[in-house]
């Protein structure tokens, strides 16, 4: 795989670009040569962002590149140019191996290529991919999706994620590693979108839940349960139901343990506090369950997340950086 096309067009998002050519294009120290011939490729001059691109061949050349890379596409609500998504669609045909980067994933579905496949994209945007594209299975918690000859990526970050596996599976870990230690990032990351996505809430301060959310989450040490919330909401449990459904997507009890689980990445971020009481101030009652939710939900324990996200404590004095 020692070729890369990189598949630009005006409306690619000038982040995940950067970061495909950053990989690609030099070799880390100390590695034998040679690296990959890294190409961008593009029918005109494009607007990336607000840098202006000058390709350096046409759409057409994406056929004879080992890898084809097609960074995001910044909207998502409008068709990726039929000429991208048909030179994609070519060069997979003709053997290329294509990984699309964060939303770059709605060209790679447009062309076809995830129909009947698992497909991540960033975690904004997988109900839309799911909706517009049903043949494709969207799963919205995972960091890349890896098909062998088609790979998809989530948001932002998670595009070196990918972009750093593609460098594992072509030159070895040790390689990776060496890209990942010039780059000063991990070589690979624990857990998947779930550890960055935001608690869906009622934006309407009139909405039926908008006094009982605040006082569920201000209690979040206590053992609520659905008649309780139901209660404090002056509603049947079964009426609590559906407003919960219809404001969050998802039950009282699942939005519960969603919060516990938000509270508790707050405190693992910002306090020294040990596990166990951890437990107890989000209501998981022992450290055990607290563990078993937190990695069921996040994808990582609760001690690698502290150490993954906590990059400095209160201290006497101020703040000391922590690694």
């Amino acid at each position: 795989m020692s070729t890369v096309a990189l598949a630009v067009t005006d409306g690619m998002l000038h982040f995940e670009l950067s970061v495909a050519y950053e990989v690609f294009d030099s070799a880390p120290v100390g590695v034998a040569a040679p690296w990959y011939d890294v190409s961008v490729c593009g029918s005109a001059a494009v607007q990336v962002g607000r840098f202006r691109l000058e390709p350096d061949h046409g759409l057409d050349h994406l056929r004879s590149a080992d890898t084809v890379i097609v960074p995001a596409w910044a909207d998502v609500d409008e068709d990726p140019p039929a000429d991208l998504v048909d030179a994609v669609r070519a060069a997979h045909e003709s053997g290329a191996r294509v990984a699309s980067l964060c939303t770059g994933a709605f060209v790679l579905a447009a062309a076809g290529l995830l129909d009947g496949r698992r497909a991540t994209t960033h975690w904004a945007h997988t109900d839309v991919l799911a909706a517009r594209h049903p043949e494709v299975e969207v799963d919205p918690d995972v960091l890349y999706v890896d098909n062998g000859s088609v790979l998809t990526s989530a948001g932002k970050a998670a595009a070196l994620d990918l972009c750093l596996h593609l460098v594992r599976l072509d030159r070895g870990s040790s390689v990776a590693n060496a890209v990942a230690r010039r780059l000063v990032v991990p070589p690979h990351r624990a857990g998947g979108q779930a550890q960055f996505v935001a608690a869906p809430v009622p934006a309407r301060d009139d909405h039926p839940l908008g006094d009982l959310l605040p006082w569920a989450v201000d209690r979040l040490d206590h053992p609520l349960t659905v008649e309780d919330l139901a209660r404090q909401a002056r509603m049947s449990s079964r009426n609590l139901g559906r407003h919960f459904r219809s404001a969050t997507g998802t039950t009282p009890l699942q939005w519960l343990l969603t919060q516990r689980i938000r509270r508790a990445q707050e405190l693992l971020e910002t306090t020294d506090n040990s596990i166990e009481t951890i437990a107890t101030a989000t209501g998981m009652g022992t450290a055990t369950t607290l563990r078993r939710h937190f990695n069921r939900t996040i994808g990582v324990p609760p001690d690698t997340y502290r150490r993954t996200f906590r990059t400095a404590s209160l201290r006497p004095g101020g703040f000391r950086s922590r690694p």
